[in-house]
């Protein structure tokens, strides 16, 4: 079910794309939106990763450097018949994880030295089984599409408003009455509805690599305990993160605010360990 409305939901965001488009450039707007959209998911497949890492000043780490992060690691990818992914660290006090990569084969956990020295080792397993259910269920690539697509979306619908408002007087004048409100509307309603759809793909893999992660770890409690003190930690320090790759993280990077509460890429962390308390 959890694939279906992910597939549903993407689809959908695609669909609106086209349309926004096709009211910027009619008919011809819309082939070219789609052909856009088909080129920006084939870069953000091939460079996604190497981009997201690069922007947090992410470092490959060795066995020597953290033991038992390697450790856990290959317990976990064993459990969950999982390549080894590489890992990495951001030097930061703001305690958090995310995993990146287009395949399983091609994939990366990166974690910050504030959630190594926060948490218990069992709390660290949680969190690192809940990134392997994200690279085993292909998340990292499902949400960098969303977020490309998304991204697409407020770009145009901003050239489409701009375009709008500032029309010459011959431009307006050869609108039909309501058509340039019809617009300015669609320009507004199209980045929320983008906003929403990709906030919901991102809510249902949430839940969904909570499952699945508890299951290879074999255990609910490490992650609902990790989430608990990620959520309280978050209030003190803050990552500094870009609204564009806060979707990556195990915990919503941006917490703390009203307004990235009220949108957030994240399902409450008290609804996630209410959900792990009942698997």
């Amino acid at each position: 079910m959890n694939y279906f409305k992910t597939g549903f939901l993407l689809v959908a965001l695609t669909l609106l794309f086209v349309f926004i488009a096709g009211a910027f450039a009619g008919s011809q707007g819309a082939v070219i939106a789609f052909i856009f959209t088909l080129l920006m998911n084939f870069a953000a497949y091939w460079f996604s990763d190497k981009i997201i890492l690069g922007m947090y000043a992410a470092k490959k780490i060795s066995r020597d450097q953290a033991p038992q992060l390697f450790e856990i690691l290959f317990e976990l990818v064993n459990e969950a018949n999982l390549p080894m992914p590489q890992l990495y660290i951001v030097e930061n006090a703001a305690p958090n994880a995310f995993a990146t990569g287009r395949d399983p084969r091609h994939a990366a956990i990166c974690v910050t030295s504030g959630i190594l020295s926060l948490l218990t080792r069992e709390e660290l397993k949680g969190v690192i089984a809940h990134e392997l259910a994200h690279i085993k269920n292909r998340d990292t690539l499902i949400m960098t599409v969303a977020a490309t697509i998304a991204g697409a979306i407020m770009m145009i619908a901003n050239m489409l408003r701009w375009g709008a408002m500032f029309a010459g007087p011959g431009t307006r004048d050869r609108q039909r009455g309501g058509n340039l409100l019809g617009v300015l509307i669609v320009s507004i309603l199209a980045p929320v509805a983008a906003m929403l759809v990709q906030l919901a793909i991102s809510r249902t893999r949430e839940y969904s690599a909570d499952a699945k992660g508890a299951k290879f770890a074999h255990n609910t409690k490490g992650l609902a305990s990790a989430l608990g003190k990620l959520r309280e930690a978050a209030k003190f320090h803050r990552l500094g993160a870009s609204p564009q790759t806060a979707h990556l993280f195990i915990v919503n990077p941006l917490s703390g605010d009203f307004l990235a509460n009220l949108f957030s890429t994240h399902p409450p962390v008290e609804e996630r360990i209410k959900r792990l308390s009942q698997l």
